[in-house]
């Protein structure tokens, strides 16, 4: 039980996807003006990524490894993410056409989003068992729905304050990411791994 909260620990804070391993950057600073937004990205990443990490879990060690096709991973993984991502675009199309309105292109980039193929690379080479790796992959996805959310927030503030013209848009937004991920790294040391 300690491992598994020293692993969601881990994932969420100390070697956050988006501030520690630098994962997932695109939709960071793509769906990360207003808090609301970031909020329906970071449920829609996790499901994603918690749903993919037990399909290819289930592919890589009943399919690939029994079958010896290990080299066609990447494939595979990338075909799972994939289909999750279209099912993911149709139920908040149909649930919500606000939000999938306002996630516009990012929603089909969940397909390309690194931080998913790379929590599920991950978890493979870090031979988790299949609760570890639910475990992994739920505080991944964790840590990076804060990250969005916690972004977005910072970034609806500077809105409101008088930014320097030539610091406006992106660069004051890539200020505040650094920042941002310097405060995280405040949390190496907790926990190792």
């Amino acid at each position: 039980m300690v491992e598994l909260l020293l692993i969601l620990v881990s994932a969420v804070f100390v070697n956050n996807f988006v501030l520690a391993r630098f994962l997932g950057i695109c939709p960071f600073m793509g769906v990360s003006k207003k808090v609301e937004t970031s909020v329906g990205m970071g449920m829609a990443v996790t499901f994603v990524m918690t749903v993919a990490t037990v399909v290819t879990w289930f592919i890589q060690y009943f399919v690939l490894i029994p079958l010896g096709i290990e080299y066609l991973q990447t494939i595979a993984f990338i075909l799972v993410i994939a289909s999750l991502v279209q099912l993911v675009e149709m139920v908040v199309q149909k649930v919500s056409p606000v939000l999938y309105q306002s996630l516009g292109i990012f929603l089909p980039l969940i397909t390309t989003n690194c931080a998913v193929l790379g929590l599920a690379v991950l978890n493979i080479q870090k031979d988790y068992s299949f609760l570890e790796g639910v475990v992994f992959a739920l505080g991944a996805a964790l840590g990076f729905t804060l990250a969005l959310v916690l972004f977005a927030g910072l970034r609806e503030r500077v809105d409101l304050c008088p930014v320097p013209k030539s610091f406006r848009g992106t660069a004051i937004a890539l200020v505040t990411a650094g920042l941002l991920s310097l405060a995280f790294m405040g949390f190496a040391g907790l926990v190792k791994g």
